[in-house]
């Protein structure tokens, strides 16, 4: 089952490199003070650890990759390969980081903070810069993961909905 689930997250990979090549050429959808909003998915794969706290809670630790699709307004999209770590205490606190690589190699970096880490919580994030073409980047999205399932002992798997957001380019550092 766990081959299974790395190959899914494999397979997404094509689709995501092909997502983001058509960002680059595609006209963008602009918002008051260079805000460029954005809609998407993300789906995931990888492994959680956990360790059992008082009344019978659990922490965990996840640490998931897959693929991120994101939508603009105006139609256009991009694919980014997706990384992210996180916390759960096992009450109602859950804290983590993600990357999105896309193809070219450049990244955006975030903080995410929300809910325990189950089906139908949601997930706040800030964009806290980039490198690249993203350097300098700034925004905010929200997520809420439509499941978030145990494949195994340590395997999780998880896809979101309604990840959606808004950020600025910054000014490029020489």
């Amino acid at each position: 089952m766990r081959r299974a689930a790395l190959r899914v997250g494999v397979r997404m990979l094509p689709l995501a490199v092909l997502a983001a090549a058509t960002l680059v050429s595609a006209p963008r959808a602009e918002e008051p003070e260079g805000w460029r909003s954005f809609q998407g998915s993300w789906s995931a794969v990888g492994s959680r650890r956990t360790l059992p706290t008082e009344a019978g809670r659990t922490a965990a630790v996840v640490q998931l990759s897959g693929a991120v699709v994101l939508t603009q307004p105006m139609g256009a999209s991009a694919g980014f390969q997706a990384e992210a770590i996180g916390f759960d205490d096992g009450g109602r606190l859950s804290a983590g980081r993600a990357v999105w690589t896309d193809a070219r190699g450049d990244r955006v970096f975030s903080a995410l903070s929300g809910d325990s880490l189950q089906a139908g919580r949601r997930i706040v994030a800030r964009i806290t810069g980039g490198t690249g073409r993203y350097t300098g980047v700034t925004g905010e999205y929200t997520l809420t993961w439509q499941y978030l399932v145990s494949a195994e002992d340590s395997v999780v798997q998880g896809r979101t909905v309604d990840l959606s957001g808004r950020f600025r380019l910054g000014e490029k550092q020489p």
